[in-house]
């Protein structure tokens, strides 16, 4: 099993910056993939961005581009979302994902979610 704790989300105004961290715990592997989704009230869950452990390797949805960036720390198991700019719809629960498959985990079935840090950005 893998343990997935979010920890940073918060309220911020428009245009603020705010870094979201996700540790991982348990049976973590460098071939895993790390994500990131979000879910807004009454929207389906999205995906945001992902990581490979093993190469840095990372993709961002086309939403993000630009504004949000996934990065990780391989010895603190940890992965971070940066994300500058942030707009009134950013906000959403933000899901920590971990998966061994990087396509299966971008189509939204990770083997492993996080319970989610709430970013709420005001206008």
């Amino acid at each position: 099993q893998v343990q997935l704790e979010e920890t940073g989300g918060g309220l911020v105004q428009a245009g603020d910056s705010l870094r979201i961290s996700c540790v991982a715990s348990g049976r973590v592997f460098s071939r895993d993939t790390m994500g990131w989704f979000r879910q807004a009230p009454g929207k389906d869950r999205e995906f945001v961005a992902a990581i490979r452990w093993s190469d840095g390797n990372t993709r961002h949805a086309d939403s993000v581009k630009g504004r949000f960036t996934i990065s990780a720390d391989n010895a603190k198991n940890t992965v971070y979302l940066q994300m500058n700019n942030l707009k009134p719809e950013d906000t959403a629960v933000y899901y920590c994902a971990s998966g061994q498959s990087p396509t299966t985990l971008i189509s939204g079935r990770p083997q492993w979610w996080g319970h989610g840090t709430q970013v709420t950005v005001s206008s």
